[in-house]
């Protein structure tokens, strides 16, 4: 069971200790609004300059020449309304890369810099584009739809009952279509958090398949569901509370600012509405962050891929076994030849090498054996025979 946090405290801290972003947002968006009221006041003053009605606004507010410059300025078209339909693209631009930085910041714990959300929402632009699409598609029938039952509910009331109990009774029907929107409101956040959420998680690439799953936005709308249907009541009405809050602020200061309209000057009233603005602004944030703290509770199961069983090949250790010679009948060897002995050659006998002379060959079988001299007896000499190289 994944643990539960308190999501209004645990929002307020977690939008506290991002503060910078929505001070951030606050800048830009005053920024654009005087940037683009600039053609506005040059109308206004072309309108006023020349007007002795005007006089009355030197010294006070009068509610009587604001509402005459509001009817000369919608007569026709002039600088003043080209430069809010300029203004909407810049506007939706702003909300394209603030809002995903600051839930990035949310989520991960970096510092809330205006680099820092800016990269960020530019990381998630085209999917938050596509986000803002689906929400219109789906949002756009539903509350055409409750208005126009709105519409018959009121002229039933008007038609059957009178005084206070039909304003209150035509202002129940306002009030369920506010509820209604805020819950499409609260569902199609919960998908921008998990959208974010899908970036920063690391999908398993899985062979196959194209594209990569953190970039697609639906896988975000089956989680945020589930979150949304288990948590409904305690974030719904953490939503509606806290946006009764920013509510009670805008009015707080538009009353404020009411009570000074007769003070010569208008600083004091511009910072009250200013005050208010931020308030509201500062409850919307605190939404986000309850709704994160919601996500961080329930996070996206990172799905784990399916594994093929691969064989191993486990390799086997052969020993090389001896080759094996064919086995031949043995030949026999014929027997060497023995070499005849050489002549032995002795100086006493006259036989030389150099000069050819065999000594005496021994006899053969059956012949005497020579007799050798016994000791003091002269030696036999043998008869001479005439040299080979004497002539």
């Amino acid at each position: 069971m994944p643990k539960q946090r308190m999501l209004l405290t645990s929002g307020l801290s977690l939008t506290l200790r991002n503060w910078r972003a929505f001070v951030w947002t606050y800048v830009l968006n005053v920024g654009l609004a005087l940037l683009f009221s600039l053609p506005l006041h040059q109308q206004i003053n072309d309108i006023t300059a020349h007007s002795l009605a005007s006089q009355r606004l030197t010294g006070a507010f009068d509610l009587g020449t604001a509402v005459g410059v509001t009817l000369r300025l919608s007569k026709g078209p002039g600088p003043a309304t080209a430069s809010s339909f300029f203004s909407i693209p810049f506007y939706l631009l702003l909300y394209f890369l603030i809002v995903p930085g600051t839930l990035f910041c949310y989520q991960t714990g970096t510092r809330a810099r205006l680099f820092t959300l800016l990269e960020s929402g530019l990381l998630h632009f085209w999917r938050f584009v596509r986000i803002t699409l689906i929400t219109l598609v789906v949002s756009v029938p539903i509350l055409i739809g409750l208005n126009a039952l709105q519409g018959l509910w009121s002229d039933h009331v008007h038609e059957t009952t009178v005084g206070r109990p039909a304003f209150l009774m035509s202002l129940a029907g306002t009030v369920v279509i506010g509820l209604v929107a805020a819950v499409l409101r609260v569902y199609f956040d919960l998908v921008q958090v998990y959208t974010v959420q899908l970036g920063k998680i690391e999908f398993p690439l899985i062979p196959g398949k194209k594209g990569r799953p953190e970039r697609q936005i639906r896988r975000a709308f089956k989680p945020a569901w589930r979150a949304f249907r288990r948590n409904f009541f305690r974030l719904y009405l953490s939503f509606v509370f806290v946006a009764l809050l920013g509510l009670a602020a805008v009015a707080l200061s538009a009353w404020g600012a009411m009570q000074s309209l007769a003070q010569p000057r208008v600083l004091p009233m511009f910072l009250l509405a200013q005050l208010g603005l931020f308030l509201m602004l500062f409850t919307r944030f605190w939404q986000r962050g309850a709704e994160t703290v919601l996500v961080e509770d329930n996070p996206i199961p990172v799905p784990v891929p399916e594994l093929i069983p691969v064989p191993v090949v486990v390799p086997v250790a052969v020993t090389p076994s001896a080759p094996v010679i064919p086995e031949t009948p043995p030949t026999e060897l014929a027997p060497e030849p023995v070499p005849e002995p050489e002549p032995i050659f002795e100086k006493e006998f006259g036989g030389h090498p150099e000069f050819g002379v065999p000594l005496p060959v021994e006899p053969e079988l059956g012949e005497p054996l020579p007799v050798e001299p016994l000791p003091g007896e002269p030696l036999p000499i043998p008869p001479e025979e005439p040299l080979p190289f004497e002539d």
